[in-house]
């Protein structure tokens, strides 16, 4: 049985794991805070312990989830839009190999549930299997390209990434400074 869409389904599974192990980490640390600034006896007062982590757990996985997706469609749509420009691929077919790398997020993601303990390993994780999808990716779609192809795919790709990194970085300092000017201190 060759069925092409027997992956379709690692991408949604990739994210919600993923999502898991990073708000399984992200949940020690906020409960830990909570406990630090006195905040958590006060949560215990009005819910049982288990359901403060579970909605905890339940909270910060759907935000990571969102954030997740959305890189995925960011990913997907310069992965497109980078073959779309170098490739001479025009019957889709540099794309079709480079789907089947969701195999490689899926493995990541089932590793990363083993990371939880330690955040750098856990972010390391996640980085390193995007590095790892970025050189499949590379190597896929190379069939159709040329070597100054591929140069400027791998461009491309660093360079959007690397200005999409640095808009979200910006804003988030700017925002930081507003709140900060906006303290009565």
């Amino acid at each position: 049985m060759n069925n092409t869409y027997i992956t379709s389904y690692f991408p949604l599974f990739s994210i919600s794991l993923f999502s898991l192990a990073f708000a399984m980490k992200a949940e020690k640390a906020l409960l830990s805070f909570f406990k630090e600034i006195g905040v958590y006896k006060g949560l215990l007062e009005f819910f049982t312990e288990t359901s403060i982590k579970l909605v905890m757990l339940l909270v910060l996985a759907g935000c990571f989830f969102m954030g997740l997706a959305v890189l995925k469609l960011m990913a997907d749509t310069i992965n497109e839009l980078s073959l779309l420009f170098f490739s001479a691929d025009s019957t889709g077919e540099s794309l079709i190999k480079a789907k089947k790398g969701s195999i490689i997020y899926f493995i990541g993601s089932i590793i990363s549930l083993f990371c939880i303990f330690h955040s750098m390993v856990l972010i390391g994780t996640f980085v390193l299997t995007a590095l790892v999808y970025f050189i499949y990716f590379v190597n896929a779609a190379s069939a159709s390209l040329s070597f100054t192809g591929i140069v400027f795919i791998i461009f491309f790709q660093v360079l959007t990434w690397a200005f999409l990194l640095t808009t979200l970085v910006f804003f988030c300092l700017k925002l930081y400074n507003m709140v900060l000017k906006n303290l009565p201190i």
